[in-house]
């Protein structure tokens, strides 16, 4: 092998950390730029801007006091002022990159309202900017996190103290962000389309303002920390399995760190393909963004690879990675689309009631499993006979590789929502509203690739986690025959569900408050209906907040309190069972969840573009109900099961010496 000090690969890493942020800076000045519209666009912008960001100042707050508590526990642990400092820094850098992404997409909302009424692929231009800018300042402050504490702590295990932190961010995000997104977008939906038949973005719906914080809520913030959790979490095992496979080889430990910066500079590549022409696919010019990425970073990482000197196993584990998150993401993309079989039989189901939608929107979710479960199966096994326990690493770390530009085509849909949001609120015209339109319809495909994504990167993050901590547990293996494995079995399999209903009940609780509050502001303010008086958004927003934190406290301290419990009162092996339960539950409901929630919301809008009766008729009634119960499904319950997969099986690293 030629000859390569750690310092030098980790300039490398450095270099194109500092040019994804200067990429993250560069685009931050383009969308302010930006035409940001007229007072009336601005207003209801700002009034999202403030609503997103006043909800995330108090969750952060309330996470302060869980993160105090947890340095506490941490500091018992050996190292354990090390690992508290990189629990916190791990904390600190995930909400940093969830408040920035937020922030550049409550402000990139309006100005893509504006752009589209001149040109749909300028509008994109600014939606899927902001994106990207989520997408980088997640994977160069993640990479930037572990290279620094690499550089100063050479002992990957050491790091999961960061990727801790990452995760305990993750919980929070995804839980709060998911209870508080769909509390307002099912009351909003229940009270004006259901029973006022006013359009989804209208004006006059007290809830609609509140359901628009919740895109940014949900799918900005709470994406984007489950993704910085996932991608934090492979490298630093993948590094940790390669200190044990590749004692003699340092260059085969950095290599993690290698791919995924390489992997900023495919991102960036990729984003200058995603460009539209007028009447072309919006879908299409994202597919062409993410491929490009792809190509780029197949090649980069063959190169990478082969100055490692250990044969092309490696390169053929990390490129089976890769090909999985793209099967993966086409695989949901064929069950979720609307222009699909399976979501158009949904809408077919709905002509007869809603009863027979939700029947077929069951079905097609547990259906859409067969895929990704395959998928991540195979690719283990695949990835395995190529390169051993690393290649299964590798392979993570391959999937997550181009994440800058997949979690971008994610975040992007948020934007596209509430640039159609504000168009129809602030009449913005025929054009304005058609451009918008068509970037929605396109942001609800890739939101469900992304969610797709985001499962299947978890599954595999999972995984390596599971095989990194029988490893740091000293078990070596696990009897299936035991008792204690069993019983650890079952109580994986259990807490999905269990982590599920409190999720659900959650929504459902929150939700009815919505309901409440907007009939009575319809009741008691004379002239909302007639558009003659403004709604109060700001009780809406106030309720759903309120939802959110008090509810996501139970859920968020149970993933983090029974694998610990479990390990020290039932044992390490009965521990061993549980990551493994949870795995293969969490894995399966989470796609169909998402699957399915995904599938009747597209269902509603291929309803609500004309066919089957168009808007106002019986099978939009029934599809609308479809939606209501899917929504919590695909952005609530589903998504939050990736930071069940992953966070518990962190927390049995960590607190491995408690149960040994």
């Amino acid at each position: 092998m030629l000859e390569y000090t750690a310092n030098n690969l980790l300039i490398f890493v450095f270099l194109c950390i500092f040019i994804g942020l200067g990429f993250v800076f560069s685009l931050i000045r383009y969308i302010i730029k930006q035409d940001d519209g007229s007072e009336k666009v601005r207003e209801i912008a700002n009034a999202i801007h403030k609503g997103a960001m006043a909800f995330l100042n108090k969750e952060y707050r309330i996470m302060l006091l869980f993160m105090v508590l947890s340095c506490f526990a941490l500091l018992t642990l050996e190292d354990g002022k090390t690992l508290a400092l990189m629990f916190v820094i791990g904390s600190f850098f995930s909400a940093l990159s969830g408040r920035v992404g937020m922030y550049i997409a409550t402000k990139a909302n309006s100005r893509t309202a504006i752009a589209a009424g001149t040109s749909l692929n300028k509008a994109l231009r600014i939606a899927f900017s902001s994106g990207v800018v989520m997408g980088l300042i997640v994977v160069s402050l993640g990479l930037l996190g572990i290279s620094v504490f690499y550089y100063f702590y050479p002992k990957p295990s050491l790091i999961f103290g960061f990727a801790f932190g990452a995760s305990f961010i993750a919980l929070f995000a995804r839980v709060g962000g998911g209870i508080f997104t769909k509390a307002a977008d099912v009351g909003a939906d229940l009270v004006g389309k259901v029973e006022k038949g006013i359009p989804e973005d209208d004006p006059r719906n007290p809830a609609v303002i509140a359901d628009n914080v919740g895109d940014n809520v949900g799918d900005v913030a709470g994406m984007g920390a489950d993704l910085f959790e996932s991608y934090v979490a492979s490298i630093v095992a993948a590094m940790a399995i390669a200190v044990v496979s590749y004692p003699d080889n340092e260059y085969v430990v950095l290599l993690p760190l290698l791919l995924s910066a390489f992997g900023i500079i495919a991102s960036i590549f990729g984003t200058f393909f995603v460009r539209v022409r007028e009447g072309k696919s919006v879908y299409y010019a994202m597919n062409k963004g993410i491929f490009a990425s792809s190509l780029l970073m197949l090649i980069g990482s063959y190169f990478l690879i082969r100055m490692a000197n250990e044969g092309l196993g490696i390169f053929f584990a990390s490129s089976i990675g890769l090909f999985a998150g793209l099967v993966i993401g086409l695989s949901t993309q064929y069950y979720t689309s609307k222009y699909q079989k399976p979501t158009q039989s949904i809408a077919l189901a709905s002509t007869t009631g809603a009863g027979t939608t939700l029947i077929e929107g069951m079905s097609v979710g547990m259906f859409s499993t067969i895929i990704p479960v395959l998928t991540v199966g195979f690719s283990m096994l695949l990835s395995y006979y190529f390169a051993g326990i690393y290649g299964i690493a590798i392979a993570a770390v391959g999937m997550l590789s181009t994440l800058g530009i997949t979690l971008a085509a994610e975040t992007y849909g948020a934007v596209a929502d509430n640039a159609q949001g504000i168009a129809e609120m602030a009449g913005l015209g025929k054009k304005t509203l058609d451009n918008t339109t068509e970037l929605d319809s396109i942001g609800n495909t890739t939101a469900a690739i992304g969610k797709g994504f985001a499962i299947g990167s978890a599954a595999l993050t999972s995984i390596v986690l599971y095989i990194e901590y029988v490893r740091a547990s000293g078990i070596g293996s696990i009897d299936i025959v035991k008792p204690e494995v069993i019983l650890g079995l079952f109580i994986g399999g259990l807490l999905p569900f269990v982590f599920c209903a409190l999720l659900m009940g959650s929504v459902g609780k929150a939700a009815s408050k919505i309901v409440e509050e907007a009939r009575r502001q319809f009741k008691e303010i004379k002239g909302l209906m007639q558009g003659k008086a403004k709604p109060d958004v700001e009780k809406c927003i106030e309720i759903s907040t309120h939802a959110a934190l008090f509810h996501m406290a139970i859920p968020g301290m149970l993933i983090i309190i029974v694998p610990i419990f479990v390990g020290v009162f039932i044992g390490k092996e009965a521990l061993g069972g549980l990551l493994v339960g949870k795995t293969v539950v969490g894995f399966l409901l989470a796609v169909f969840m998402a699957n399915s929630g995904g599938a009747w919301d597209n269902a509603k809008k291929y309803i609500e573009a004309g066919n089957l009766g168009g808007k106002g008729s019986d099978a939009h009634k029934a599809a609308v109900i479809g939606d209501t119960v899917g929504d919590p499904f695909k952005d609530t319950a589903g998504p939050s099961l990736n930071i069940l997969m992953k966070l518990m099986a962190i927390v049995a690293i960590v607190f491995v010496p408690l149960f040994v």
